[in-house]
């Protein structure tokens, strides 16, 4: 009997120590659940706060949208992603109204509207330059290139701009200054025959790059050229028209290209800085 009660004394004990360990765990288990909560609260208020201020500046802005769109003359609208007023939209399709309409048959946006109206607008503007033997004008989409021989724009060896140039430049200043969102790049060109060494002119990479900063500085100080719009580049004898075999070829070589390229981003930029 005695045998008996020490061994349901025995079972009794170690069933509390068992059950002591599982509420201390469990009490472990919700100390953590607990810490964790109280974590995920905190998050959740910063969280919160965080949205507060997001919504204010959001509701900020929108603020200011319903101030601008107040006035109908002055609301806003996209154009190709860039916001415009009203106004200046149509006066981009006011611009676009002289263009004949076959003229605009593949445009699908009315940025490709403007991209066409600006190549209509050069194309008219290039009537006023003759071609010769001297000058040629090449058309490619909305790029123009007028490359003008040497003998027109300089005397031999030299990159002083001759008075013998001054029509030409004033035409081609005249088309420039008719629209702000084109960029031009002045380009000169050599022959291959060795330079005579000087001072400032090394060799025909020198004369090159010489010419065609002279240019660049001609458009700008005498003809009103904005040179923010202005590119001067030398390519020396490395991209010629044909051999240097002969003298004919070597004259056809020694040129000063003017490349215009009308800056559709450029021009889309322009009227959005202009709210």
């Amino acid at each position: 009997m005695k045998r008996i009660s020490v061994i349901v004394l025995s079972a009794l004990f170690l069933t509390a120590c068992v059950s002591k360990k599982k509420y201390l765990a469990l009490e472990q288990d919700n100390g953590e659940l607990k810490s964790e909560l109280t974590k995920t609260k905190v998050e959740k208020e910063e969280l919160e706060m965080q949205f507060e201020k997001i919504q204010r500046r959001v509701d900020s802005y929108n603020s200011k949208i319903n101030e601008l769109t107040q006035d109908n003359d002055a609301k806003l609208v996209s154009v190709d992603g860039v916001v415009v007023s009203k106004n200046q939209k149509e006066a981009m399709r006011e611009s676009l109204r002289n263009v004949p309409p076959a003229y605009m048959a593949t445009a699908k946006t009315l940025k490709d509207s403007m991209n066409l109206a600006l190549q209509f607008n050069l194309k008219q503007s290039m009537d006023n330059i003759e071609e010769d033997e001297d000058i040629a004008v090449n058309i490619e989409e909305t790029v123009v290139m007028i490359s003008i021989s040497d003998k027109m724009l300089f005397n031999s060896g030299s990159y002083k701009v001759s008075n013998k140039a001054n029509d030409i430049l004033q035409k081609i200043a005249n088309v420039i200054n008719s629209e702000e969102s084109l960029d031009v790049m002045v380009e000169g060109h050599t022959d291959n025959k060795l330079m005579k060494n000087s001072a400032a002119v090394k060799d025909n990479w020198d004369l090159s790059v010489l010419r065609a900063t002279s240019v660049v500085k001609k458009l700008q100080n005498d003809y009103d050229v904005a040179p923010e719009q202005l590119i001067a580049a030398g390519r020396s004898f490395y991209q010629p028209l044909t051999d240097n075999e002969t003298k004919e070829n070597r004259a056809k070589n020694r040129r000063t290209r003017i490349v215009i390229l009308p800056n559709i981003d450029k021009f889309f930029a322009m009227m959005a800085s202009n709210e």
